[in-house]
């Protein structure tokens, strides 16, 4: 097995055409080239340079050791340097609704023009990922949350329903049967402090993390919830003179670190989330 320092010091020795020059070259004394050549010379049995002028020159062995040394030597740097870009991570954390469709374009689009990163995607309630992202494991945080929140990139209005099912509506049972987030869920406590405040009777009937899995309980007639306006189903209708909510908003938070790809991926989220929010939806894009 050929030492690549030994082949380093070869290519460097043959193309100075010294040991002096090819010494300043790879930061080693005369003396140690020397020692150097003559174990390499001893792996591979037979002479390499001719040192008989005033400048050193290869045998005809090692002509053809040069060749492949530099082939060898620029495949060692290569795989350093795909091992360092495979290496570099970006973290992002988004919310279920910008998980898929249109967000997966845009991520693919990234990677495309930046094949060093390795992108590192949470998707999950707002409330898991700011923990994240405060404790400093996200570099992008796009999540949903109080009206003035910390300093994000962007922020965007996001105006919320009372959903109930077109086909079994659930509105006009008593106790109200709900379908909410978890206890952590942004929208839960915009729930029960609006029904409280009226005075309407309520109950827990469906609890998920999944927002997906929420509209289908809704669809499916076991209970109201209150989910963004934009995200409101073909099979759900929304209920007309119901108790006023706080107001949320969506927001881009970006983490300390600054790297060019990490400044193009916000760009483009930025892009995405004023297609997807509408222009009204904007409150301060920095």
């Amino acid at each position: 097995m050929l030492d690549p320092q030994l082949l380093q010091s070869f290519v460097a020795i043959v193309e100075t055409g010294s040991f002096t020059r090819a010494g300043e070259r790879v930061h080693l004394t005369q003396s140690t080239l020397s020692q150097q050549m003559r174990r390499l010379e001893e792996q591979l049995g037979c002479t390499l340079l001719d040192r008989s002028g005033r400048r050193v020159v290869t045998t005809a062995q090692g002509e053809t050791l040069l060749g492949l040394a530099r082939q060898i030597l620029g495949l060692l740097a290569r795989a350093s340097e795909r091992v360092r870009e495979a290496s570099l991570p970006l973290r992002l954390g988004v919310p279920e609704d910008f998980a898929a469709g249109a967000m997966t374009q845009v991520l693919a689009a990234f990677a495309r023009q930046h094949p060093e990163v390795r992108l590192e995607v949470q998707s999950g309630l707002s409330h898991s990922l700011w923990q994240a992202f405060e404790a400093g494991g996200l570099d992008l945080a796009l999540i949903k949350q109080g009206r003035g929140q910390g300093e994000p990139l962007a922020r965007w209005r996001e105006p919320l329903a009372w959903v109930d099912s077109r086909d079994w509506p659930a509105a006009g049972r008593r106790p109200l049967p709900l379908a909410v987030f978890p206890n952590e869920g942004l929208y839960r406590r915009q729930i029960t402090d609006a029904l409280d405040g009226e005075g309407i009777p309520w109950r827990i009937a469906y609890v998920s993390a999944s927002l997906a899995s929420l509209q289908g309980a809704v669809s499916a007639g076991i209970g109201v919830s209150l989910l963004p306006a934009r995200l409101v189903q073909p099979d759900q209708v929304v209920l007309k003179d119901w108790p006023t909510v706080t107001a949320v908003e969506l927001a881009l938070h970006q983490g300390p670190g600054a790297s060019e790809p990490l400044a193009r991926l916000g760009e483009a989220l930025i892009a995405l989330c004023d297609e997807v929010m509408g222009e009204g939806g904007a409150l301060r894009p920095r």
